[in-house]
């Protein structure tokens, strides 16, 4: 799961020169020569969808697969619905879906590990991809001098979104208002994430855009049929769970059962591999509206998050690209201790402060 397929490996991409027209985005000093790709990404495909409707929960006790893994911690949910809300008007072109957002999470750390952060959306323990030595994976010297990743030899996929150190430096946001850009707070990561898929004037409405947006971040078939997947899944419909109780990969990598069962429990929170299910009267699960396939173009230099970006990107975005237009958000997410409802998200970015989860909504009947 970890190696690189050959199309992967470091040295044997080559990029496309640029067209004459092509918009110059993202800081000027970085140029991408080859699409971010460390190898390392959740491999695990969505359920079949059952014939019951999305909206609709499965009775008190039975356990349903759709409706668990529809199931988005609270937070991260937030996070990836006030991303799209910013970039509606930063990148109005661009059409980004939430969902992408949510399908590339789920991908690259299971949303933080089944939703292991605190109230201001921080993970509470690192979320580190594989050491790029170029073993199995890119060989990308260390670039942040441990700042980010905690090594001084080699660079590694950082936080919820698998940012590589590099390309973090080239594509930070500042997704919560409050003063600083953390590849580790999911609003952060999530922005940058968009910003970074957007880039190169894409518009993700377009599936030829999109196809890149997605490739951009990790240049793999294979990745990119499962984050499609994935996309299309949360366009039918989710619902949020509390902070700390999402589902958790079941395959290795960045956030999954192996690395959360890893602290030790020196943090608390932590996933679980079946999600909660409705205990009484949960409120409906909100479907996402349909929406255009984005379209991206390749990133830059820096190295891209790690869902599977390329040698130069591995683990972090480097947007280049511009998303095209994507669904809207489906729903509002549930909060953290919210117990069975999915509570309203915000539907505008709030740059003014730290986000506040938003307040749980009464159950549906």
């Amino acid at each position: 799961m970890a190696a690189l397929t050959a199309s992967q490996a470091p040295g044997l991409l080559h990029a496309a020169p640029p067209r004459p027209d092509d918009p110059v985005a993202g800081p000027s000093a970085v140029v991408r020569e080859q699409p971010p790709a460390d190898g390392s990404y959740h491999t695990e495909l969505p359920p079949l969808v059952s014939p019951r409707l999305p909206s609709v929960p499965p009775a008190v006790g039975v356990i349903d697969p759709v409706w668990t893994q529809e199931g988005i911690p609270a937070t991260v949910l937030a996070a990836y619905q006030r991303a799209q809300a910013r970039l509606r008007n930063t990148e109005p072109r661009c059409h980004l879906p939430w969902q992408l957002l949510a399908a590339l999470g789920k991908v690259e750390s299971g949303h933080a590990g089944g939703g292991r952060v605190d109230a201001h959306g921080t993970t509470l323990t690192p979320i580190l991809g594989p050491v790029l030595d170029g073993a199995g994976f890119a060989d990308i010297a260390d670039t942040d001098h441990g700042t980010l990743d905690g090594d001084t030899r080699h660079d590694r996929a950082v936080g919820p979104m698998q940012f590589i150190p590099s390309t973090w430096s080239a594509w930070a946001q500042d997704g919560n208002g409050d003063g600083r850009k953390d590849p580790n707070n999911v609003f952060d990561a999530a922005l940058a994430a968009g910003v970074y898929l957007c880039a190169d004037s894409r518009d993700l409405a377009i599936p030829a855009d999109l196809d890149r947006a997605v490739l951009s971040y990790n240049h793999s078939a294979d990745y990119l049929r499962t984050v499609l997947s994935w996309l299309e899944f949360y366009r039918r419909g989710t619902h949020a769970v509390p902070d700390g109780k999402g589902v958790l990969p079941s395959t290795p990598g960045a956030g999954s059962a192996q690395q959360v069962d890893a602290d030790h429990g020196k943090k608390q929170g932590g996933g679980i591999v079946i999600g909660p299910q409705p205990s009484s009267e949960p409120s409906a699960s909100v479907p996402a509206r349909p929406g255009g396939s984005p379209s991206a173009s390749p990133p830059p230099q820096s190295p891209s998050p790690t869902s599977s970006p390329t040698a130069s990107d591995s683990a972090s975005p480097s947007p280049s690209q511009s998303t095209s237009p994507g669904p809207s958000p489906s729903g509002s997410p549930g909060l953290p201790g919210c117990p069975t409802g999915s509570p309203s998200a915000p539907t505008t970015p709030d740059p003014g402060g730290t986000p506040t989860a938003p307040s749980c909504s009464s159950p549906t009947p």
